[in-house]
């Protein structure tokens, strides 16, 4: 009971964001390039839930990577006001939010991978979980920046917020090594709490 609570108060969150978010973007094209990833995540999730619940920990991180996603596209990720702070407090050139966007595209793949890879039984426990976890994150960045550029090559003009370098040539680069670091967050700092709420799931008795 409790967990169902859990689980309906972020999708309650995710869901009246996207919804307010919706009612007047920047651009609407931006927009619904930016929380398309939540919209085809939804309804994956809702299909697998009964499936293979995932843990607590991984439905915030995805609940909060839908959050970021989705205020990048209501504002555009270089209009982003929390990103104007960021940049003013450390003095940046750019106004860094996109790069908050990228941290967590690092952290939510690499989390994902280790519970799919461990409770489907494809990989066991050990540092060969870590390295493959991570680099499916990075083999999620690099595809992203290649949906970035078809997107600009279709668009042309019409997607510079969507890719939302702000005048940077190693932007791709930086958002990949963003992503980088985010994935190695994940496993360093967040695998553990994971691998105990595997355990607790796996556990007789224990409720899905």
């Amino acid at each position: 009971m409790q967990d169902r609570t859990h689980y309906a108060t972020l999708s309650a969150a995710v869901l009246l964001a996207l919804i307010g978010s919706g009612i007047a973007p920047h651009d609407r094209a931006t927009w619904l390039l930016e929380v398309a990833p939540v919209l085809i995540a939804a309804p994956l999730l809702l299909w697998s839930h009964a499936r293979l619940p995932l843990t607590r920990l991984l439905y915030i991180v995805i609940a909060v990577h839908a959050l970021i996603l989705i205020l990048g596209g209501t504002y555009t990720y270089a209009r982003v006001s929390l990103g104007f702070w960021v940049q003013d407090w450390l003095d940046l050139s750019r106004n860094p939010y996109d790069k908050l966007g990228h941290f967590i595209q690092g952290v939510t793949p690499t989390l994902l991978a280790r519970e799919v890879l461990l409770r489907l039984g494809f990989v066991r426990p050990g540092r060969m979980l870590g390295f493959l976890a991570i680099c499916v994150a990075l083999g999620f960045s690099s595809f992203y920046e290649l949906i970035e550029w078809w997107v600009a090559l279709l668009a042309g003009q019409g997607a510079e917020a969507f890719l939302g370098t702000q005048g940077d040539p190693w932007d791709t680069q930086s958002d990949m090594f963003m992503a980088l670091l985010g994935a190695l967050f994940a496993v360093t700092l967040l695998a553990g709490l994971q691998d105990r709420q595997m355990q607790r799931a796996n556990a007789p008795g224990s409720a899905a």
